[in-house]
């Protein structure tokens, strides 16, 4: 535990220093262990295991463009992101680790107690044991705060789903080097910081965003702190009940023609195989690279494999305003392309700008001008964060919380709704509801600290 915050950063470094790591990128064809196969040229690992690169046609998208083709990422087996939840004098704290990823703009982030794919925990890789897992696989002590099948990018990935967990104890736990307790204060001061609590870490503790506001008094005033405190109480006054956005969020899933088939990794169309790499022929959207890894704290200390690496930094936000004096969302049920269900509840805005720019203005996503182009006075959250670092090489996206003018209209288009944050913290208790972009922002609000105004 840490007395200060300075006093994390001191720690923090000083366990970055201790670990070595190198990640190089080397051709596709050049990766041990991977190769692409013969009839099909998806990549895959000599073992089976881990993952594939494969092709996926879409059509029929509902989006702004209607058909395409691209590589996904498959990986059918579900992976464990836990949290472990002790209290000190009265105050919990998050059991976190600095943990080095291949795809981490700066190598070092905070990750959750345990963050490991079924390979990692099974040993198909042939390294070290996961630490603390037993904590999370059954029969386990401690009370479980939360545990729910959730989404990771669905842009880039098909159907994956990862176990997110939360695991309240009481018993002494040993720390680990690497390993450190943070108090719900410390780490929200933390996520204000570029690059720090990685993305694994931000969707297991949407779990607990609403806990914060659990026992508050009831606010006063009609500021913005106001507003925000009131959307997360649950006496806090809805624009739309619960079961209406559930009914809205149902209809949005039956207008849902989006269609999805694999094909080929070799047949993909607009894409190439370039030096070495899988890129858009436009020099949009993403690559798919190869790595070579060094890293004296993993599991195993050297191994190579593929990653995407995105040609743009995205834009996450969510329009906000304020209704009755209770703060609501802007949500937009968003057809995704590897989604289990097709479609999820997302932020209003979230893309990669430069993908539009040889697009009509019709085609590109809607409010994101409005995202873009809104005055500083008017943000409250303004913060770049990096995706997951074990696939994604450097993918960084800007997170926003964009407040919009009361003559902003109440009446939005069908696939978008006004929630407030209790309702949309409730459905991270169900899996295929938020999308981790949702839960990613839901967090950050959940812990958010701000005067004011």
């Amino acid at each position: 535990m840490f007395s200060a915050i300075a006093d994390f950063h001191v720690w923090y470094r000083n366990r970055c220093r201790a670990q070595q790591y190198r990640t190089t990128k080397i051709p596709l064809e050049e990766l041990d262990g991977w190769a692409a196969d013969p009839e099909s040229g998806n990549l895959v690992h000599r073992t089976g295991r881990f993952f594939a690169v494969e092709g996926l046609d879409v059509s029929r998208s509902g989006r702004g463009v209607e058909a395409w083709q691209q590589p996904i990422i498959v990986q059918p087996e579900q992976g464990v992101l836990g949290i472990l939840v002790k209290e000190f004098d009265g105050v919990p704290h998050c059991l976190l680790q600095v943990k080095m990823e291949p795809g981490n703009v700066n190598g070092f982030q905070l990750s959750p107690t345990v963050q490991a794919t079924r390979s990692n925990f099974t040993g198909v890789h042939g390294g070290k044991r996961v630490p603390y897992l037993d904590y999370f696989t059954a029969p386990r002590s401690g009370r479980t705060l939360s545990d729910v099948l959730q989404s990771e990018q669905a842009s880039w990935f098909l159907a994956k789903r990862n176990r997110n967990m939360i695991v309240q104890v009481e018993d002494d736990v040993p720390v680990l080097d690497d390993f450190c307790w943070l108090s719900y204060e410390q780490i929200a001061g933390l996520l204000r910081e570029p690059n720090l609590i990685n993305m694994d870490t931000r969707t297991v503790l949407a779990g607990l965003a609403s806990q914060r506001y659990d026992d508050a008094e009831e606010p006063t005033g009609d500021g913005f702190r106001a507003a925000l405190a009131r959307s997360w109480s649950p006496q806090g006054r809805a624009l739309h009940s619960t079961v209406e956005l559930l009914s809205w969020f149902t209809e949005a899933k039956g207008r849902c023609t989006l269609t999805r088939r694999g094909i080929p990794l070799a047949k993909v169309d607009g894409w190439s195989w370039v030096d070495g790499e899988i890129v858009h022929d436009r020099g949009q959207h993403f690559a798919v690279i190869g790595v070579d890894v060094e890293a004296s704290s993993r599991e195993v200390t050297g191994w190579q494999q593929p990653m995407f690496e995105p040609t743009s930094q995205g834009v996450i936000a969510f329009l906000n305003r304020r209704i009755d004096g209770v703060l609501h969302l802007l949500v937009q049920a968003r057809i995704e392309t590897g989604a289990l269900d097709g479609v999820e509840m997302a932020p209003t805005v979230q893309c990669q700008p430069d993908n539009y720019r040889f697009l009509p203005d019709e085609q590109k996503p809607l409010f994101l001008d409005e995202v873009l182009g809104a005055p500083p006075g008017r943000i409250h959250f303004d913060s770049v964060h990096s995706e997951e670092g074990g696939r994604f090489y450097h993918a960084q996206n800007r997170y926003l919380l964009v407040e919009v003018a009361d003559d902003f209209p109440l009446e939005v288009p069908e696939n978008y709704s006004w929630v407030t944050l209790r309702q949309l913290a409730e459905f991270v208790r169900y899996g295929s509801h938020l999308n981790v972009e949702a839960r990613s922002l839901l967090t950050f609000l959940g812990f958010h600290k701000e005067d004011d105004r």
